[in-house]
């Protein structure tokens, strides 16, 4: 039987882990509304940018989630040549997310309401960089390629980190605003989270069990703001011995612009080169494409 952690239930804007030692198995789950809604707030997007930005939020979190340290972080982006988006991006660090989307709005509006991901990007890539505690850094870069992004990122962790991973992403928009949640599920045989990864193998019976187990998961119940974190990660996995609950950060919108960020930024800068940035009035204005404010900086 189970024995989960005794702590109060999740059920929003919390990014939850969890462990399966007798299956050498850890996962993330999260839900996101009211931060999302944050995020999504700060530019006038239009549908088909809304659901593939509030998918990247929640990869990013699941992602960034793995790492440990209130300095870790975590930045996904996504960028093509010619496609009718041209940057997506998105980042998490201590439960602060942020994301952002640059697209051609004529072509979109041309492509109808459910785009596809081939279309939406055409030909591109996607980058996944980790940076830790220590600020130590390593990339994977994966083709933009499958049905979705979540798709991607399995193609990141099994080519770059060799390691068996499953992802489940859902998305809705209602009266209230937009939901998104998703799980991610990870084998580390031969080495609970926390220790060395001895080998890894696609085809070990433990993943596969918990990889069928996990892919269970339907979008209904990933979206379901009645059924906490807690219950999804029991009735996926209620039959194992074991199933270690761990709590994790809660998220908020994660922009990290201010005023003296962006003047340290602009001293670098040789004299004549501020000068050039200055308008009529004297003042340098600098955009934060993440939240969308206008900084007017008189240095």
């Amino acid at each position: 039987m189970a024995d989960t952690t005794d702590i109060a239930e999740t059920f929003a804007d919390t990014l939850m882990g969890f462990t399966l030692p007798g299956r050498n198995a850890r996962g993330r789950i999260v839900r996101m509304d009211s931060v999302l809604e944050q995020v999504l707030s700060a530019h006038d997007y239009p549908a088909p940018i809304t659901h593939l930005l509030g998918e990247a939020l929640v990869l990013g979190a699941l992602m960034g989630g793995l790492l440990k340290g209130e300095e870790a972080q975590m930045t996904m982006q996504a960028q093509t040549r010619g496609g009718i988006v041209s940057l997506l991006v998105c980042d998490y660090r201590a439960g602060a997310v942020r994301g952002y989307a640059e697209f051609d709005g004529e072509r979109l509006a041309a492509l109808g309401a459910n785009p596809s991901l081939s279309a939406l990007f055409g030909e591109g890539y996607l980058a996944i960089t980790f940076e830790t505690e220590g600020r130590q850094r390593y990339q994977g870069i994966v083709p933009l390629e499958g049905d979705s992004l979540a798709e991607a990122c399995e193609s990141y962790f099994g080519q770059s980190e060799q390691i068996p991973t499953l992802i489940r992403v859902a998305s809705r928009a209602g009266a209230g605003g937009r939901t998104a949640a998703g799980l991610l599920v990870q084998h580390l045989p031969d080495g609970e989270e926390g220790r060395e990864r001895l080998h890894v193998r696609m085809d070990h019976p433990d993943w596969e069990h918990v990889a069928v187990m996990a892919g269970s998961i339907s979008h209904d119940e990933l979206l379901d703001p009645e059924l906490s974190l807690e219950a999804i990660a029991w009735r996926l996995f209620h039959e194992e011995e074991e199933v270690r609950v761990l709590p994790g950060a809660a998220l908020s919108r994660g922009c990290r612009c201010t005023a003296a960020h962006y003047e340290a930024i602009i001293a670098r800068f040789p004299p004549e080169e501020q000068e050039d940035m200055r308008g009529p009035d004297g003042v340098i204005a600098v955009d934060c494409a993440f939240c969308s404010k206008t900084f007017a900086l008189a240095i």
